[in-house]
């Protein structure tokens, strides 16, 4: 028995020796790497910057933009291996450490037990070790040392780096180089550049440039109107349809002469009728003469351009070869999708999101501007959130089961803005934009929360825990009050603008699991996945009336002209006026399922069924 001890102990001691002695190996090697990076930087690499400016000079020399993205292929391999060194080299000291430390526990238990520990000869060699000081010492220094090391090094990327896909060099005078990933990449318009985008805010996150041969956008229809200059003024935005739900994202649009009757099957005042390629729940957003919406499977997440009077394809984007991007699909539920956000638009450049986490930018003709991946969204029904525009920032809501935040991405750039991280559960509701009259604030619903921040900086103006269980529906606004509601939660109107925000009142008779509140003329619209569409006051939370129509609503109610237009899950849009007292002014078919929510421009209505995209106009 002892013996049989005794020889176990042995083991358990040469295991110790084996495993403190391979953590320092890896130590070692760690400074190792970490000096010969500092001495011989991989990405600070001179000969680039040079021949980047001679491609200025010469912006048809074809060798000379194979040499650069060879010189820059070279660059990024050596620092791409030394950071995997780095985290591979940390993973295995960590083990040896952790391992010697479980021995040298095992080996004193045993002793114990055996009555040995009294006698530091009856096992040789261990607390010789332990009584080694010096041993201990250097030991523990140069894991110290290694630790400091891999930190100091794990981000020196961003010294150099805009992205993972930009190489931004130190003399201010050079441009970003796109890297030979993208070798397809016009590099005249590299060398046309004159400034390097600065890397201040820029995250770990992946941004990637790419040219618009990769994203399959086809020739540029001369219906395509040219980008005008500057950001887009609130006129601009009014007179178009950026947004999910409007120009603020609250659920009105500035249109006039809509049309009330059409009949998707029957053909009656249809202007046109597509199938869109790709399967999506995100509604159209329209700017100018372009109408865009996205579509997604398991082999492709596509943005489609159509012309908005014809309901011609003039383009279309496939949101593929993006670093970071999953090589398989996120698993998704049937009505959510892959492509259930609704896009933006500043009318200088397309937004897009996929479940996949991929974000692409478009300028109006299709070519890609930047694309990144923020992490796979750990979303058990898939990424619901659409995209917001505040000036020159695209806004995001990313609550997910890991955390919450929401972002601001650069337009022209894609790299981060500001990030704020939210205390929230997962949400699939989208911001909305509000003018308080005192400054601008874009708000969000969570679970518990709803919040208001500063769309130019991320910084949390006010927060009110109201609400419960897995969120949809974004909040509505009107006239200095927020309204936020969730099935099996509340509707609470809540007052800011002035003081500190509260709740005016709060009401449960009738709520939404999806649909978003409308607030227009002092009135409050709920749709139900129970089919009944109710009126509430808004400054009281007194029900007004309501309405059963008997399907479900996933569609939010949009308000145009005097009138409330609000689609049920049969393709029914049933068109009411915005008053206290019910009145209908009439049901209009689609004909197909729809889940979508009504776009409105220059006196026509754009609504996409599940399989269709339609035009109807008087």
């Amino acid at each position: 028995m002892n013996t049989s001890k005794t020889d176990k102990i042995k083991l358990a001691q040469r295991i110790a020796w084996i495993a403190a002695g391979f953590a320092l190996i890896m130590a070692v090697l760690l400074i190792t790497n970490f000096v010969q990076t500092k001495l011989n930087k991989p990405i600070d690499n001179k000969t680039i910057p040079a021949l980047v400016k001679r491609l200025s000079e010469n912006p048809s020399d074809e060798t000379l933009k194979t040499e650069i993205r060879a010189f820059d292929l070279m660059a990024r391999k050596a620092y791409f291996t030394s950071q995997w060194q780095i985290r591979t080299g940390s993973y295995l000291m960590f083990l040896g450490i952790i391992i010697s430390i479980l021995a040298i526990r095992f080996v004193l238990s045993a002793k114990s037990k055996l009555n040995e520990i009294d006698r530091a000869n009856e096992v040789q060699g261990l607390d010789k070790l332990v009584a080694q000081k010096w041993v201990i010492y250097v030991g523990s220094g140069l894991v110290v040392l290694a630790l400091v090391s891999g930190i100091l090094s794990s981000n020196s990327l961003k010294e150099y780096m805009v992205n993972e896909n930009v190489v931004a060099v130190e003399d201010p005078s050079a441009v970003p180089v796109a890297s030979s990933e993208q070798a397809s990449a016009p590099l005249e318009q590299t060398a046309q550049s004159t400034a390097p985008v600065s890397t201040e805010n820029a995250t770990t996150d992946n941004v990637a440039p790419v040219s618009a041969s990769e994203t399959n956008a086809g020739t540029a229809s001369a219906e395509v109107a040219a980008k005008p200059a500057g950001l887009p003024t609130q006129a601009e935005l009014k007179a178009n349809y950026p947004f999910f739900r409007g120009p603020q994202g609250d659920g009105i649009a500035f249109q006039k002469n809509a049309p009330t009757e059409w009949n998707g099957a029957g053909g009656k005042n249809v202007v046109w009728k597509v199938k869109v390629p790709k399967a999506g729940f995100s509604s159209p957003i329209i700017w100018g003469n372009q109408l865009f919406v996205t579509g997604a499977d398991a082999q492709a997440r596509m943005v489609y351009c159509y012309d908005k009077n014809s309901g011609k394809l003039l383009w279309e984007a496939a949101a593929d070869n993006i670093q970071g991007s999953p090589s398989g699909m996120p698993k998704v539920t049937a009505d959510t999708g892959l492509a259930a956000p609704t896009m933006a638009t500043d009318g200088r450049a397309v937004f897009a999101i996929f479940a996949t986490g991929d974000v692409i930018a478009l300028d109006m003709s299709g070519k890609r501007l930047w694309a990144r991946n923020l992490g796979v969204p750990d979303n058990h029904y898939g990424h619901g959130s659409s995209l917001i525009v505040y000036k020159d920032k695209l806004l995001i809501q990313y609550d997910t089961n890991r955390s919450g935040k929401l972002m601001a991405l650069d337009t022209q750039t894609g790299t981060t803005a500001w990030e704020t991280a939210r205390n929230s559960k997962i949400s699939w509701s989208s911001p909305i934009l509000v003018n308080t009259g005192n400054r601008t604030e874009v708000i969000l619903t969570t679970n518990p929360n709803v919040n208001g921040y500063d769309p130019q900086t991320g910084k949390e103006l006010w927060n009110i825990a109201c609400l419960s269980g897995e969120v949809g529906p974004s909040a509505g606004y009107a006239d200095g009050m927020v309204f936020a509601a969730n099935e099996y939660a509340k509707l609470v109107g809540i007052k800011i603008g002035s003081g500190t925000p509260e709740i005016a009142w709060e009401a449960d008779e009738f709520l939404p699991e999806v649909s978003s509140p409308l607030a227009i003329n002092g009135l409050v619209f709920i749709a139900t996945t129970y089919g009944v569409f109710a009126c509430i006051d808004a400054k009281t939370g007194e029900k007004l009336w309501d309405q059963e129509y008997g399907d479900a609503f996933y569609s939010s109610p949009i308000y145009a002209d005097g009138k409330v237009y609000i689609t049920d899950m049969s393709g029914k849009t049933h068109i009411v006026k915005a008053t206290k007292d019910y009145q209908l002014i009439g049901t209009s078919e689609l004909g197909e399922k729809a889940v979508c929510s009504p776009v409105f421009s220059d006196g026509r209505v754009y609504l996409r069924g599940m399989n269709n995209l339609y035009c109807f106009g008087n």
